[in-house]
């Protein structure tokens, strides 16, 4: 791995996070039985394991379509190959709080002449698309359980914020108009911290102009519509007579439930209610914890993995002109 890439805090938090999910991982093993993971894993086979891990690639390379339109919308043609090694390099810090280590990419993008608001912008208009897809998800089995109801309530009403501040043009102008600087004020800090998020504001919404945010949600679910898709296959490989519906809503419900946790690519808080939700629909509890750890290792640490391979391939890009 290039310690040029990757140094400082940020390869200390690549270390700390591989060691807590795998300490986390291996506890939550033994905890379901060893045995009943290796059985779920032999139903699912190399091929089911091959087509899971392919909807997974499908996934990244829609999400990654979306990043190219962000980016070029804010004046920006990155080449698609560099582009692409440089998303996928974000996700070998994804297992970061609120999965803030993709920032990685700003760093790599900034020596192909893109700022780092740009890159920040078009993180933050990701996180938002991804969640509004999650939604939809959570409301397409919403119906099967309907307890989650307030969950879902809670993260549309932060989806429906987010999508007025990015449509807007009052609140960077509010912002831009606080941070200018008055002698002898003492708070320049704040106002300097103001005049940044004005200007990611109006990045943000050169990322959500009304001819972007139709294409943008629907590469967005379809991308998680293929994870979700996944999760209902493997559930069918382990019997556990999942309509499509619940195996939507269960895979949503705990991404929501994990993003809530606030905790690393929401470790332990997805986990968990995965497993709650596929105990209700009548699992085994060590079937249920097999199938949670399949799907996350089938999506999650699957992108880490190659998140390490792209940053160790990258030969740090020279900068260009913007």
């Amino acid at each position: 791995m290039s310690g040029a890439l990757l140094s400082g805090w940020r390869y200390r938090a690549f270390l700390l996070s591989i060691a807590m999910g795998a300490a986390g991982y291996l506890a939550f093993s033994l905890w379901g039985g060893l045995p009943a993971l290796g059985d779920a894993a032999a139903r699912v086979g190399v091929a089911g394991a091959t087509l899971m891990l392919a909807l997974s690639l499908l996934n990244y390379g829609l999400r990654f379509c979306r990043w190219q339109r962000y980016l070029r919308a804010m004046g920006h043609d990155v080449p698609w190959r560099a582009s692409a090694r440089i998303y996928l390099a974000g996700f070998a810090l994804t297992v970061t709080p609120g999965k803030a280590g993709e920032a990685l990419r700003g760093v790599l993008l900034a020596r192909l002449g893109v700022p780092h608001a740009h890159s920040l912008a078009a993180l933050l208009s990701e996180r938002l698309s991804d969640l509004l897809a999650i939604i939809c998800l959570a409301l397409f089995g919403l119906s099967q359980y309907p307890p989650l109801l307030p969950l879902v309530a809670a993260a549309s009403a932060a989806a429906l914020a987010g999508v007025w501040l990015l449509t807007r043009a009052a609140p960077a102008r509010w912002l831009a108009a606080w941070s200018t600087a008055r002698p002898g004020d003492p708070g320049l800090r704040l106002r300097a911290l103001a005049g940044h998020l004005a200007r990611l504001l109006r990045q943000a919404q050169a990322c959500h102009a009304p001819r972007l945010l139709a294409p943008a949600l629907a590469l967005s679910l379809a991308a998680w519509a293929a994870e979700a898709l996944a999760f209902y296959c493997l559930l069918q490989w382990l019997d556990a007579g999942a309509s499509l519906p619940f195996a939507a809503l269960a895979f949503a419900g705990a991404m929501l439930a994990g993003a809530l946790s606030f905790l690393p690519a929401g470790l332990g808080g997805m986990e968990a209610a995965m497993v709650s939700l596929l105990l209700w629909q009548g699992m085994a509890p060590a079937q249920a914890v097999a199938a949670t750890i399949l799907i996350r290792l089938t999506t999650l640490w699957f992108a880490v993995a190659l998140g390490v391979a792209a940053l160790s391939s990258s030969r740090g890009p020279q900068a260009q002109p913007s």
